[in-house]
């Protein structure tokens, strides 16, 4: 079989006239590697040198998927460079800043040319003869300056290329296509419509106007040369998740991936079942191999994150005609635009001084939970058989505020933990650092979040100015609830007895009695829509922050009312929550001019950590038995 695809890989290369790169197939060959998966190694790294080939393969040691033969996607963009890439990169960090993500920042500035299609891994060099034959055709034709005319409606911004020019790049398209057809077998589909250079897409339209603001500053007319890039990805990982790696995490059981920074994992939402809270199931782009891994070690990316920069043909008449390797061949550095620190500093200038002269909603998730980390049975793990609290582990917090009733009300009503605290307070520090003035603070009636809000408070040194006001209507969806019934919450009177402070005169939006076990999905966030509502009015004239300490469910369902957007899908929501780690934010201000809510950056970063097994000093003493 090698022997054989040895032989087609020759026959392939043969038909390229005039093609003087060396194969990189040989010293693979030669190394014993079998010619089918030395040859997938050098598709998967855009066909660059044998090092990087062999390093792959040698990541991919335990890859189950190896010897499969599964090719791999090719894509055709023109790309922008010089001045115009700054200003559209430009363009990227100030729209995700002032507007939040939309589905343009998934990709690096481009025109398509050709949607993906696939090709055999040894007929990969002919999409490169293909390239180069397409781009040797139009060279001389290709216009000098592209013109570039915005367009924008409510869920689309972008430049349109009209006239000739558009002309032009099609047959360029279609060249290549043809080519590709003839050399590679492929059937390859060019781009006949109207040809784009997209800037925001499927964005919240009370953007559309900031957007259009941020879009007219980019001159068209900036120098530019143009860039025909190929691209490939895995087909296989086409609609999942990306996820990327923040942190190195060893394996502690056989199920679980090794990560390493900067790792890029594939989940698939459909299939996480198996994978408790705080967990998920992917595939490591690096090696190849699937198991479980702890979420907070990963942040969100983008699957274009993963594509593979091949090779490149630039339009410009002093450069060479040859197409060649394009000199970053690290594709990601095209596609991640950090801002600079001095952009970073104003930003946060900026942000700071919106905080003080506008009202603005925080919305905070609550810190760590005891059953979060030792299960529904953690009140039997700390509870004399007289009932009494004691502190079997130094994550169960140090001790538990009186209720009249029993101690089992903790059960479906329980606590923070002692690295829950720590979590809360290392928030509170971080926003007294950021410099913003609170005006009021609202809280779920649950335990855990009264406690991290007093937490916040002392941080901030407003513990004792500063009274909590708790709304029941921000609880979390009553379906989620482990009990059939309301859990008991702890009274006013037994909050101010554990030196809570809290406010006597607010009146909530709802009654603890109204949380009831049936709750559908739309009386919930109907609850939360009102909620805000009472929330604001009781804040009319504060200039400065709400905080709002509830659940990881309130960062949807609280905000969404506020930005004048419908509820997301129930399937959508669960998904979402489960993703919010503890003290995850969310932050809006009020644009008084326009008359509107907005998205905005939150004052501190998130909050990221690990999980920790439980340690038996025992298990270390040889022999103890």
């Amino acid at each position: 079989m090698a022997a054989g695809e040895t032989q087609l890989y020759a026959k392939v290369s043969n038909k390229l006239k005039g093609h003087s790169t060396p194969s990189l197939l040989d010293p693979l060959l030669a190394m014993g590697v079998p010619a089918h998966t030395a040859l997938k190694a050098l598709a998967a790294t855009g066909r660059r040198t044998v090092e990087e080939a062999t390093e792959w393969l040698r990541c991919h040691s335990n890859d189950p998927s190896l010897d499969d033969p599964i090719p791999q996607e090719y894509a055709l963009f023109l790309c922008p460079t010089g001045a115009l890439l700054e200003r559209l990169q430009e363009f990227w960090r100030e729209s995700k800043r002032q507007c939040a993500k939309n589905r343009a920042h998934e990709v690096f500035p481009h025109v398509t040319l050709c949607d993906f299609f696939t090709c055999e891994d040894q007929k990969v060099e002919c999409l490169y003869e293909a390239l180069k034959r397409a781009g040797d055709r139009v060279l001389r034709a290709f216009p000098t300056a592209v013109p570039l005319v915005l367009h924008s409606s409510i869920s689309y911004l972008g430049f349109f290329i009209n006239d000739s020019p558009a002309d032009i790049i099609r047959e360029f398209a279609m060249v290549f296509a043809t080519e590709a057809s003839v050399l590679a077998d492929c059937s390859v589909k060019p781009c006949t419509k109207q040809l784009h250079l997209t800037l925001a897409h499927k964005f919240y339209p009370h953007h559309q106007r900031t957007l259009e603001q941020l879009a007219r500053a980019i001159h068209p007319g900036h120098s530019c040369q143009w860039t025909a890039a190929l691209y490939s990805r895995d087909m296989r990982f086409v609609h999942y998740q990306t996820l990327k790696a923040l942190f190195q995490y060893k394996p502690q059981n056989g199920d679980e991936l090794m990560l390493s920074p900067g790792d890029y994992i594939f989940v698939d939402p459909t299939q996480q079942e198996e994978a408790s809270e705080g967990w998920a199931i992917g595939t490591s782009q690096r090696t190849g191999c699937r198991g479980f891994l702890p979420e907070n070690y990963t942040e969100r990316a983008y699957e274009s994150d993963t594509w593979v920069k091949h090779r490149t043909y630039t339009f410009s008449l002093a450069m060479a005609m040859d197409s060649r390797k394009d000199g970053d061949s690290n594709s990601r550095q095209n596609r991640e635009f950090h801002p600079s620190p001095a952009s970073r500093g104003v930003g946060s200038m900026l942000a700071l001084q919106a905080t003080i002269s506008r009202r603005s909603v925080l919305v905070v998730r609550h810190g760590e939970r005891v059953d979060q980390v030792f299960g529904k049975s953690w009140l039997q793990q700390c509870t004399t058989p007289e009932g009494k609290y004691y502190r079997p582990d130094l994550n169960f917090p140090r001790s538990l505020p009186r209720r009249s009733s029993s101690i089992k009300d903790f059960e479906n009503d329980p606590p923070l933990s002692s690295c829950g605290i720590f979590q809360s307070r290392l928030a509170g520090e971080a926003l007294m650092d950021s410099g913003i003035r609170l005006a009021a603070v609202f809280t779920s009636p649950a335990l855990r979040c009264v406690q991290t809000a007093r937490h916040i408070l002392e941080e901030l040194r407003l513990e004792k100015k500063m009274k909590i006001r708790v709304e029941p209507g921000i609880f979390e969806w009553m379906k989620w609830e482990a009990s059939k019934s309301t859990p008991t919450f702890m009274t006013w009177q037994e909050l101010k007895e554990a030196s809570f402070n809290m406010d006597p005169d607010y009146r909530p939006a709802f009654p603890l009695c109204s949380l009831l076990p049936a709750e559908s999905y739309q009386e919930y966030v109907n609850r939360c829509s009102v909620s805000m509502r009472q929330i604001l009015s009781a804040c009319p004239q504060d200039v400065g922050v709400i905080l709002i300490v509830s659940h990881g469910s309130a960062l949807d369902s609280c905000t969404r009312p506020l930005l004048g957007l419908p509820p997301r899908d129930c399937a959508d929501f669960a998904q979402l929550v489960r993703k919010i780690p503890c003290l995850g934010m969310c932050f809006c201000e009020e644009n008084k001019e326009e008359g509107k809510w907005e998205l905005a950056h939150p004052p501190v970063r998130t909050l990221t950590h690990g999980s920790n097994s439980t340690f038996d000093w025992r298990n270390w003493i040889a022999g103890h038995g």
